[in-house]
Order: C-alpha cells, then sequence, then structure tokens
C-alpha cells in the first residue's frame, strides 16, 4: 500500500481563504494528513465532497448565507459515513449540542490549541468522538432548562439572537450572516415567538440566560 493511500484526506470549509490556509499549514505539517480540497460555501462543499469523499471535513458552522449546520445536515444525508468535525468560534455548549445530534463526529472551538486541530482530525479520521475540553466543559455546565430551551431554536436562530444581544441592528445582522434584511427579520420574529420574548431586553436577558453573551 503506497503513502498516499495510508495518509488521511481532509476537505476545508470555511468562508476566509486566509484562514483555510491557515488550517492547511497547520494540518500538513503531519505527514499522515493531506488537505485534498477547499470550499468557501454550500455548493462548493456539497460538489467537492461528492467528488473526493474525504476521510474528514473540517467545517465551519458560521458560514454566510447557509449555516454549516445546515451544510453538515446534507453531507450525512447523501453520505452517512462521512466524518465531519465541526470548527467553530462558538464556544457555547449549544451549538455544540445541535452539531452532534446533527451527525458530527467532533467539535473543536477556535480557541483551542493549534495542535488540537491536528489531534481532533485524527481522532475523528479514526471513528472517535472528539469535543475540545473548552466545549466540553461548556456542555456539562450547561442546565438541563438551558440546554431545553436551546434546543427550540436553530443554529442560525442562535446565531441572530447572539447578534441582536450584542446591539447589532437586523439589517447589520443580514450583512453580517449574508442574508436578506427579510430573511434575518423573520429569524428576529421566530426566536421572539418561540422565547416568549416581547422586548429587546428580554431577548438580552435570555441570550445570557443561555450564555451567548456576558452578563457583565
Amino acid at each position: 500500500m503506497t503513502l498516499a493511500k495510508l495518509r488521511i484526506s481532509v476537505l476545508l470549509v470555511d468562508d476566509h481563504a486566509v484562514v483555510r490556509e491557515g488550517y492547511r499549514r497547520l494540518l500538513e505539517r503531519d505527514e499522515n494528513l493531506v488537505v485534498v480540497g477547499e470550499a468557501s460555501n454550500i455548493a462548493q462543499a456539497l460538489q467537492l465532497d461528492g467528488e473526493l469523499q474525504p476521510d474528514v471535513i473540517v467545517l465551519d458552522i458560521a458560514l454566510p448565507g447557509v449555516s454549516g449546520i445546515e451544510i453538515l445536515r446534507r453531507v450525512i444525508a447523501r453520505r452517512p459515513a462521512a466524518r465531519v468535525l465541526m470548527f467553530s468560534m462558538y464556544q457555547d455548549g449549544i451549538y455544540a449540542t445541535h452539531a452532534m445530534d446533527a451527525g458530527a463526529y467532533g467539535y473543536l472551538s477556535k480557541a483551542s490549541a493549534p495542535d488540537l486541530l491536528v489531534s481532533a482530525v485524527r481522532a475523528v479520521a479514526d471513528g472517535r468522538r472528539y469535543i475540545s475540553p473548552d466545549v466540553e466543559l461548556a456542555m456539562t455546565t450547561q442546565s438541563a432548562s438551558e440546554a431545553h430551551l436551546a434546543q427550540s431554536l436553530s443554529t442560525r436562530e442562535l446565531e441572530v439572537l447572539r447578534l441582536l444581544a450584542q446591539g447589532f441592528a437586523i439589517d447589520d445582522i443580514a450583512v453580517r450572516l449574508g442574508l436578506s434584511p427579510k430573511t434575518a427579520a423573520n429569524h428576529q420574529s421566530s426566536i421572539k415567538q418561540k422565547l416568549g420574548a416581547g422586548s429587546a431586553l428580554q431577548l438580552i436577558l435570555i441570550a445570557q440566560q443561555f450564555g451567548l453573551i456576558s452578563g457583565g
């Protein structure tokens, strides 16, 4: 068997080219890992996954237009054996729970030490579940009521809630998430309805309860 066949193939999905380049360099320091493709959006991700069928997909959650969780679901629907490692700036247990429930093999926060990305990819390739220590702690300390309430929101709604609670206007949220203003506004309405919030202050208090923003 050749060395090439022994190497773990990786597909990187992130909308920032500079970030992908950093991941590639980090991963390929390990001679047993090879990045076979890069994607910045859902169309590219699904196309390359179908063509390359990589051993591991390293997938960001916060992608413009379509959440990484939605890409994860579509990949798993087409290729149930796919092994996906979510790599996200979100350290909250809420997002990790969404990802693992959707079929991810692992979840790594971008606050993790660089060498943990290599460890996580190798673990996922071996069929082992991997959650970075900071995220695992967040998951274990989350109350049952918080977890239940969080499950009522989609991943995109969680992102919108976080930004609303940070003081961003709907038009700004739409730009940041790659959505139309109407779609962002619809998410806001859905969040208020699901959480029973009638004001911006109530949303901020709920976001603090989730741990999505600091209580100050």
